[in-house]
């Protein structure tokens, strides 16, 4: 006869690791032996370890990854769930807020995300997948909406997540069937950028970091936030953003990296938009 589930002695800090080499930094669900389901106290420690790279000078991009074979198999269904609704609604909202929170900083990050996902990722993990600008999975990484399969709907922003990332029939389909996806799939159907094999994924996940460590921090900050402000704007108010997006942008650097880059390429000849990026290294800090 199998032995009841127990909550994870793990003390919070240990839910999530992270590690910062040249400019990036690898955030790790931590609790492999769990499928890095996320509980309470991981997601009130992701929040601390979000927050605290944040501003961090050597810190240029972020990627969100998992320890182990999986990415995040989602909320815990003994600690997030049943244990948080025996204490009652107040406890219940608590967790939402908590595991919600780090999924909006995550989602308006001022530096650049990337998602690396190393192996499962269901449920919930649509939060901090949606919440990733870029999301890159190993060709043998799970996906799933399997909500329906123990009778709730794929809550937490799930849902919204499938039905803003895929097609509308293929998402309807992923979230009334509770069947997986392999990272194939999760590509051709819009969840993730794109799928490499897996012994390719860190390569490739490094050499976009590479890529988005030399271009202009506000200017990619300024960039991630209109896309996503936009997807619920008409035309014209999208234009409208844009310029004002631009506009402040300037407040922050922008008119000077501007007028470095447009120098670079029409008077000194030294880079071509279209095929490489401009030298950030050069724009005046006064």
């Amino acid at each position: 006869m199998a032995m009841p589930s127990k909550p994870d002695p793990r003390p919070q800090e240990e839910t999530v690791k992270y590690e910062v080499t040249d400019g990036v930094a690898w955030v790790y669900f931590n609790r492999p032996d769990k499928r890095n389901c996320m509980s309470p106290k991981l997601n009130r420690q992701m929040k601390i370890v979000l927050e605290e790279l944040e501003f961090r000078d050597d810190v240029k991009v972020l990627v969100l990854t998992g320890e182990g074979s999986s990415w995040t198999a989602g909320m815990d269904l003994l600690e997030y769930f049943r244990m948080t609704e025996a204490e009652g609604l107040g406890a219940i909202r608590k967790s939402q807020r908590e595991s919600y929170g780090w999924f909006e900083r995550l989602r308006w990050y001022e530096k650049p995300t990337v998602a690396m996902i190393n192996g499962w990722c269901f449920g919930g993990g649509y939060g901090p997948l949606f919440g990733c600008d870029i999301a890159i999975a190993s060709e043998d990484a799970k996906f799933g909406l399997s909500e329906i399969n123990w009778g709730i709907l794929p809550g937490g922003g799930a849902s919204k997540v499938a039905q803003e990332l895929m097609p509308f029939r293929k998402a309807m389909y992923h979230a009334m069937m509770g069947e997986n996806l392999t990272g194939k799939q999760a590509e051709e159907q819009g969840l993730v950028t794109e799928c490499v094999p897996a012994e390719k994924l860190k390569e490739r996940v490094q050499e976009i970091c590479d890529a988005l460590k030399k271009k202009d921090g506000h200017a990619l900050r300024a960039t991630k936030w209109t896309m996503r402000r936009m997807v619920d704007m008409t035309y014209d108010n999208g234009l409208d953003y844009q310029i004002r997006a631009q506009e402040a942008l300037h407040s922050f650097g922008g008119k000077e990296a501007r007028l470095e880059a447009t120098s670079q390429f029409l008077d000194k000849k030294e880079f071509k938009p279209g095929l490489s990026t401009f030298d950030t290294s050069k724009v005046s800090k006064d």
